[in-house]
């Protein structure tokens, strides 16, 4: 699974933020009127100066993320184990679930159809960062 860096600078960004909960059930009527506006930059960056994006290729983690999603990464967070982070493998970035089991540090794909990379002293990574959203297009 590649992945593309995207830059990001960007002024707030606001939009309207109805005070009625949506439903995922049976649809029921909406309020007509807007509580207050949501800036996505405060709702998906805890960290301006240690946030950035990338862009994925492939499909190791899917279905969680897939081909084209962006990535919300934030450098300011500790890893655990079951984190979903961004690293650098022998020079090449990837995005795998650390985890953490019988003293072994694994990088673990969501498909199954690969392998996890065990992390020995032989591997060169680095934890670039930990994901903190997924951002997707659906329509």
């Amino acid at each position: 699974m590649a992945i593309q860096l995207l830059v990001c600078t960007l002024p707030p960004l606001k939009a309207p933020l109805y005070l009625m909960a949506i439903k995922a059930g049976f649809p029921s009527p909406a309020d007509d009127y807007v509580e207050k506006t949501l800036d996505l930059h405060e709702h998906l960056i805890r960290h301006p100066a240690a946030t950035f994006f990338v862009r994925v290729s492939g499909d190791s983690m899917a279905p969680l993320i897939t081909h084209g999603d962006i990535l919300v990464v934030d450098r300011a967070l500790t890893p655990y184990s079951g984190s979903i982070i961004i690293a650098a493998v022998n020079g090449e970035l990837t995005v795998k679930r650390l985890v953490e089991q019988n003293g072994t540090t694994l990088l673990v794909p969501d498909n199954q159809s690969y392998e996890p990379i065990a992390l020995t002293p032989e591997i060169d990574c680095t934890v670039w960062g930990v994901v903190v959203h997924i951002i997707r297009t659906v329509a």
